[in-house]
């Protein structure tokens, strides 16, 4: 039976839709504001959750549909997008990276080498995270499915467990996973699924192409110099009792003794993570698409033995990927189309009139970074708020590429404030290791750190690579 709750879910989206449609229209016509209204109440599903985002999408766009808004070649033309399709091929990637366990092992063979320390322990496991990033674009598979697991294994080695043990070493290591995830999220055009729907969303509304070595060009040097400093951070607010984790080391060799020399399998799959990353990396030497290395890729994998068809079929994440990423592609596409973004960047480029381009683009951040306390996902962050948030920076003067990239990599560091915020954090919070105020006086700690970094050394490091 329907909860209460269940029924507010379904009732949301529906009155959000309904209301946008009743409001003036303006000098849009009906099949313009129709198509506004559709997507106003599909935004609301997707944060109201009343079935998984792909199911919301798909009938946000059935809905556009059969009200006459979209012809059906239009409502599917989002899923033939390229970008969609290279969203695809990264999930495929990432269960090759579980199936094969090449992910696990080396994550263990970072903690062998460097995790003497607590505090290095604490960079161990950001290392890991970072050499997955590249093809895992489910920061949830990455943190939550790989390295949770591991770091929970490590806390309860030294006899820390959720409650009063919880301070001697597991707080610390579950913090330092998930505030790090959030920068490598950040790091990568494929190290996060809603990603590439910025690049999308950014070449839709301004015809900036988005490189996945500009991206990661861009990101480097404020990316670098966060994981640098946030397990130290961490390691200052929230100090682990215990300092010395030598054993953590032989614990880690022990389960890499237990995994045994790399299989086949492992080993096919880190060739063909190191072509892809390496094609990938040339892309704008060799002229090839991104999309096409990916399953240039993904085709070795499948001639290797390494995947199996039924993997690829059975990747459910690549799919509801597919569903609710592409829908969106499309809304977005057809909302440009219809003048809607640039009618909405012309009115509310007044608020920051006057104001030199860098100073709005600044506060346009600082705007977007902490409305996230409203958001339990950063796709629907990104879905809602980017495309308003890029047209207000192009109305002000900020060079196109430097706004989609800034608002790109905040919508990574954004979710470092809440213990809902995106999916590893309720997996990590969830352990118990950490309280829910703590967690978020870390998180809104975190937040000004990476204000500290990624505008000012962020900005300077964008001078010099052209970006403005």
């Amino acid at each position: 039976m329907a909860t209460r709750s269940d029924v507010i879910r379904w009732v949301v989206p529906l009155a959000v839709g309904v209301v946008v449609w009743l409001g003036p229209h303006g000098d849009f016509d009906a099949r313009a504001w129709g198509l506004l209204s559709v997507f106003a109440g599909t935004i609301a599903g997707l944060i109201a959750q009343p079935l998984p985002a792909g199911a919301v999408v798909l009938i946000g766009i059935t809905a556009a549909n059969l009200l006459g808004i979209l012809s059906i070649r239009q409502t599917l033309s989002g899923f033939s997008n390229p970008t969609v399709w290279l969203i695809v091929a990264a999930f495929i990637f990432a269960r090759g990276f579980v199936k094969t366990r090449l992910g696990e092992r080396i994550a263990y063979m970072i903690i062998a080498a460097v995790g003497s320390s607590s505090l290095r322990l604490g960079y161990s496991l950001l290392l890991a995270d970072l050499a997955m990033a590249p093809v895992t674009p489910s920061n949830t598979a990455r943190s939550g499915g790989v390295l949770f697991p591991i770091t929970g294994s490590i806390a309860r080695a030294f006899e820390s467990h959720p409650g009063p043990s919880a301070r001697r070493l597991g707080a610390f290591l579950m913090t330092t996973l998930y505030q790090g995830d959030m920068v490598v999220s950040a790091m990568f055009l494929t190290s996060m699924a809603a990603n590439p729907l910025v690049a999308e969303m950014a070449l839709q509304a301004s015809g900036v192409q988005v490189t996945w070595g500009m991206w990661a060009l861009a990101a480097s040097v404020p990316g670098l110099v966060s994981l640098a400093i946030v397990p130290y951070a961490i390691y200052r607010l929230a100090p682990p009792e215990i300092k010395d984790t030598s054993e953590a080391r032989g614990h880690a060799r022990e389960h890499l003794r237990g995994m045994g020399p790399m299989t086949r399998d492992e080993k096919g799959m880190a060739g063909v993570f190191m072509l892809v990353l390496s094609l990938w990396v040339t892309a704008t030497w060799h002229g090839g698409s991104v999309t096409t290395v990916a399953y240039l890729g993904i085709s070795a994998l499948l001639v290797l033995g390494v995947l199996r068809w039924q993997d690829v079929v059975g990747e459910s994440g690549a799919w509801n990927a597919l569903m609710w990423f592409g829908g969106l592609v499309m809304l977005a596409g057809q909302l440009n189309e219809a003048g809607l973004l640039e009618a909405f960047a012309n009115r509310a480029g007044g608020l920051v009139e006057g104001w030199p381009w860098p100073a709005a683009l600044v506060a346009l951040l600082l705007i977007y970074l902490y409305s996230h306390y409203a958001f339990a996902s950063m796709t629907a962050h990104v879905t809602a708020f980017f495309p308003a948030f890029f047209a207000l920076a192009l109305a002000v003067g900020a060079p196109p590429l430097l706004a989609a990239l800034s608002l790109g990599f905040f919508s990574n560091l954004n979710a470092a404030m809440t213990h809902y915020a995106t999916g590893p954090a309720p997996i990590i919070f969830g352990a118990g290791y950490v309280s829910q105020g703590e967690w978020w006086r870390i998180g809104f700690l975190m937040s000004l750190l990476h204000c500290l970094v990624w505008l000012p050394l962020g900005f300077a490091w964008w001078k010099v690579i052209g970006l403005w």
